[in-house]
């Protein structure tokens, strides 16, 4: 025997007007849904320029007046290169001729500052310590500056840390997600360490 309220319940389908009404109460649902999904887009929207335009991130780089180095006699420098090494006073030399301070010695002739050898006219360069040695110039730093004032919220975390027109080299020509495609594939696999504001030019493939 069928409940009598199933059957109640199959007329009242059956009936036009009942169909109209829920028809009716999912079209606006439908309609509420959607309206406040864009309210909430362009919101997130708005929030993302305010934070871009409104309120830039304060980086904390400091460019000294100059090249001039820290008080002591001691040269921070970058460290890793099997071959060559820049100091943080933009001197490039071999590894051999770093000194015990952490300086290139200027005496060796093969020592050179503020070397753009390996870069190319858009600020990327095949070698590491050559693009930190030319980011060093002093004439690079509005470009650096005006590269801090476009930088996306991304690279906030990269960024943040960096006190001084060093750091900030380093940091820069580090390869990153801007260096590369797909994420597995060098955009230009010769110039991959970039100081300059864009990435790499997309080679053809």
């Amino acid at each position: 025997m069928v409940p009598c309220g199933a059957v109640l319940w199959r007329r009242l389908l059956r009936k036009r007007w009942v169909l109209g009404v829920v028809l009716g109460l999912s079209l606006v649902y439908f309609i509420t849904s959607t309206f406040k999904q864009e309210e909430r887009m362009v919101r997130d929207r708005n929030l993302l320029q305010v934070q871009e335009h409104e309120q830039p991130i304060l980086w904390k780089v400091k460019f000294s007046a100059g090249n001039s180095s820290q008080l002591s006699n001691q040269c921070r420098n970058s460290v890793q290169g099997k071959l060559l090494i820049t100091d943080e006073l933009g001197y490039i030399c071999e590894r051999k001729d770093v000194l015990v301070n952490g300086c290139c010695d200027v005496q060796v002739p093969s020592t050179r500052l503020f070397s753009c050898e390996s870069c190319l006219p858009n600020g990327c360069c095949s070698v590491y310590e050559y693009c930190v040695s030319c980011c060093l110039q002093p004439s690079k730093q509005h470009l650096l500056e005006r590269f801090l004032n476009r930088a996306a919220i991304a690279f906030q975390n990269l960024f943040m840390a960096v006190e001084d027109h060093f750091e900030l080299c380093l940091a820069k020509c580090r390869t990153s997600s801007q260096s590369v495609q797909h994420e597995n594939t060098y955009r230009d696999p010769i110039a991959k360490y970039c100081y300059g504001e864009y990435p790499p030019e997309l080679l053809p493939v």
